[in-house]
């Protein structure tokens, strides 16, 4: 997604619902910029927002397991997300 040239000049985080280390601090045109130069730190900042998206996810399917609405959940995140065809 990143390598894309639409970010080229997007100074937007790379989720704007995120809070993790990289959506606070880091832009998707650098971060682009990153990855295209080979630069580690680009993967290190993709690494740190992933897991923080992970554990948010792991962290809202116990809530909703927890309420007996994980199915409801799981449609909005397919819907959300692109998977629901």
């Amino acid at each position: 997604m990143v390598r894309n040239a639409t970010y080229e000049r997007d100074w937007g985080p790379l989720d704007p619902e995120c809070d993790c280390y990289t959506c606070k601090n880091y832009t998707r045109a650098y971060i682009r910029h990153l990855i295209k130069a080979n630069e580690i730190l680009g993967v290190r900042l993709l690494s740190i927002h992933n897991l923080r998206f992970l554990t948010n996810l792991m962290e809202r399917v116990k809530i909703e397991i927890e309420r007996d609405n994980l199915g409801t959940f799981k449609e909005e995140f397919y819907k959300k997300y692109g998977y629901i065809k």
